[in-house]
């Protein structure tokens, strides 16, 4: 006759197994690395290190043939980038596509455009007109990724419409008590909470705010590593009386690990908002000088070469 609290247990795990939270488990990891955007910045990667390794002056020349052609494609692929901003704001634009089909062109050319130009000048710097040319983009190209960057953490995801602080913190309080596996971990509930309510005030210390993401990252890396721990032992535990939820112990800590690691990164969504809403309008002031001031290098030097 089996013990009580085995019994309990094992009412505890069949629970969990049939509640939606058995969802929160994590994709296989060659799901996540074989994605779109995964493989087109494992290609991109892969070209900047053999252009920068490879002899590349040997068969492309920056005035003509291939080389000339890179950079005309270049830097045609640049100025399209001017379409975006263009599309967003004048309606009669429409017939081109839709916003978020020219958000996706805008940052694929982005990213081909820097890349075809740095084969065009094989990966080194020549004459001064094109230096500036080329700082001034590998500048741009820079500031780029951290707007990405900046516009992922305040919209849902990179293609969805913009978040708001309230959206994400109804988001995280939807997220407690959603698994019922942590019924097998006492105490787990509580110290998540108070975890949370650490994490989210980290975000609001004054004259810290533009420090938060980086305070939270590491504060939310040994909040997981500690959670983690935790649940790991209350659940070794829980089985080791119950010889039924044995076997099933490696996919208990999925779920609980998974729960854990959502409640964290819902907390510190919530924390760095604001201050990711502030340095992205910071970097919109910053970016457009800076393309213009890429215009307007990328003209000299076109100028200068054909001219002189």
């Amino acid at each position: 006759m089996r013990d009580s609290t085995g019994v309990r247990a094992n009412e505890r795990y069949h629970g969990a197994m049939a509640s939606p939270s058995a969802a929160l488990i994590r994709p296989p990891r060659w799901r996540r690395f074989a994605s779109a955007g995964a493989i087109f910045s494992a290609a991109v990667a892969a070209l900047l290190w053999f252009g920068w390794n490879f002899p590349t002056d040997r068969f492309i020349s920056p005035a003509h043939g291939l080389g000339y052609a890179l950079g005309i494609v270049g830097g045609s692929m640049m100025l399209l980038l001017l379409l975006y901003p263009l599309r967003k704001r004048i309606r009669w634009l429409g017939f081109l596509g839709s916003t978020s089909l020219w958000f996706r062109t805008h940052m694929v050319l982005g990213v081909l455009g820097p890349l075809l130009v740095l084969y065009h000048a094989n990966f080194s710097f020549g004459a001064t007109n094109s230096n500036v040319a080329m700082v001034c983009m590998l500048v741009v190209s820079a500031s780029g990724l951290f707007g990405r960057y900046f516009y992922a953490q305040i919209h849902h995801g990179l293609y969805g419409g913009r978040a708001s602080l309230q959206e994400l913190r109804a988001a995280s309080q939807r997220l407690h008590g959603q698994n019922s596996a942590t019924q097998l971990v006492p105490g787990l509930m509580e110290r998540l909470a108070s975890t949370e309510e650490k994490l989210i005030a980290v975000g609001g210390w004054p004259g810290l705010n533009l420090l938060s993401p980086l305070l939270l990252a590491v504060s939310g890396r040994f909040a997981r590593w500690r959670l983690h721990r935790f649940a790991r032992t209350q659940i070794a535990a829980a089985v080791s009386g119950s010889p039924t939820l044995a076997p099933h112990q490696r996919r208990l800590l999925e779920v609980a690990f998974a729960y854990i690691d959502r409640r964290l990164h819902a907390a510190r969504r919530v924390g760095t908002f604001e201050t990711y809403e502030r340095l992205f309008s910071l970097w919109h002031i910053l970016h457009l000088p800076l393309f213009f001031m890429l215009l307007i290098a990328g003209t000299v030097h076109v100028i200068a070469v054909h001219v002189y």
